[in-house]
């Protein structure tokens, strides 16, 4: 129990390491996109937290296998160089008893990784879904620069700034088309002030000197202009739209009545995030094995190309399945199926070739006879006894 309790230490030190490293730089590399839609007026600041915090959310059923996948192979690469594993084997603890506490922890991992796959993916996907709707339609109008056309995601409105000093500058030659439905409304103005908030919490940006037209397609003769010498527009007026069917926003309930391929494909996918923690956790400790005090970074580029094939195969497996080009069975599942098979032949392999190694060919050796075995005797006479 003590080697179990020392060997879990010396996985889960690194594995909290490389989680928490990954966790950052995934977290920079999402905010990075999302700090350019704020930057350029499309995203409101409010929204940039809570968009960072699920995308990394969405992301640790992928960090965590790799997470523990790395730190089981650099535990037992220290273990291995410092000639422990070695120590270990000499006291009759063999490699099923060293493999013990690895597939406790991978047990544990492979349970939260499949309870994030199954409900806090679909909410996280569904919630990041809803908030960038809404932000769609709650333009940060005071980020706004000149000289950009500012378009929502569905096209349904374009803002232009002719001229601009600075954010939360007054603008000039104001240029605002929103369309809705078959109806279209251009508005012109000089000048714009900042958007301010008012007691009630909304905003409004006032246009000065505008220039209001009004087309509809299905009455052409209904077309007019206006001419206002002020003019107050709420840039968070416009009403969202309603949110679309997405199988990664799908409730596992939902995904395991349907027969859609795409939802199949989903539904798999998270089923297996669980088994492929289980599973990469034991390659890692199978292809830590070495020679003693060899360097504990020997097996890293070997490990790093097992796993990026593994992840290639998922992936392909599941759009396989998604496009319909793989029935359900096997559908993603043969990918697991094929690391398992290579772990198995990585482990028993080499003592299968010892165990059918045929004998030795050639003559049978002599025995080497001790010099006092060879010393011939010979009978004595009665003059030599005399």
């Amino acid at each position: 129990m003590k080697t179990d309790r020392y060997l879990t230490r010396e996985i889960a030190r690194p594995f909290a390491a490389i989680l928490g490293i990954l966790v950052l730089l995934f977290a920079g590399y999402s905010l990075a996109g999302i700090l350019s839609d704020a930057v350029n007026g499309l995203l409101p600041m409010g929204a940039i937290a809570a968009l960072t915090s699920l995308k990394t959310l969405i992301s640790l059923d992928v960090l965590i296998p790799i997470s523990l996948f790395i730190a089981v192979l650099a535990g037992f690469g220290r273990l291995q160089a410092d000639s422990e594993i070695t120590a270990m084997l000499a006291l009759g603890i063999g490699p099923r008893q060293l493999l013990r506490p690895v597939l406790g922890l991978a047990l544990g991992m492979a349970i939260c990784v499949a309870c994030l796959s199954l409900f806090v993916r679909p909410w996280a996907y569904a919630t990041s879904h809803d908030i960038a709707r809404r932000a769609a339609v709650m333009l940060n109008v005071n980020a706004m620069e000149a000289g950009t056309f500012y378009a929502s995601p569905d096209g349904a409105r374009v803002i232009f700034l002719g001229n601009r000093a600075g954010p939360h500058a007054q603008a000039r030659n104001v240029f605002v088309a929103q369309r809705d439905g078959n109806h279209i409304e251009v508005i012109f103005a000089g000048s714009a002030t900042p958007a301010t908030a008012g007691a009630d919490g909304r905003r409004s940006v006032h246009l000065s000197d505008a220039h209001v037209y009004e087309f509809d397609r299905d009455a052409p003769g209904s077309d007019q202009s206006l001419e206002a010498a002020g003019l107050n527009v709420d840039p968070d007026g416009t009403i969202p739209g309603a949110a679309g069917y997405s199988p990664v926003a799908a409730g596992t309930a939902r995904l395991l009545a349907s027969r859609n391929p795409a939802d199949i494909a989903e539904r798999q996918w998270r089923f297996s995030t669980g088994l492929s923690t289980l599973l990469l956790a034991v390659l890692g400790a199978i292809l830590s094995r070495g020679r003693p005090r060899q360097s504990r970074f020997a097996k890293f580029g070997p490990a790093i190309l097992a796993y990026s094939a593994y992840y290639l195969l998922c992936t392909t497996a599941r759009t396989w399945v998604e496009h319909g080009d793989v029935g359900r069975f096997p559908g993603l599942w043969w990918a697991p199926a094929a690391l398992a098979i290579a772990m198995a032949l990585i482990w028993y392999v080499p003592a299968l070739r010892r165990f059918f190694r045929p004998p030795p060919k050639g003559p049978t050796p002599t025995p080497r006879r001790h010099p006092a075995q060879t010393l011939k005797l010979r009978p004595v006479s009665s003059h030599d006894a005399a």
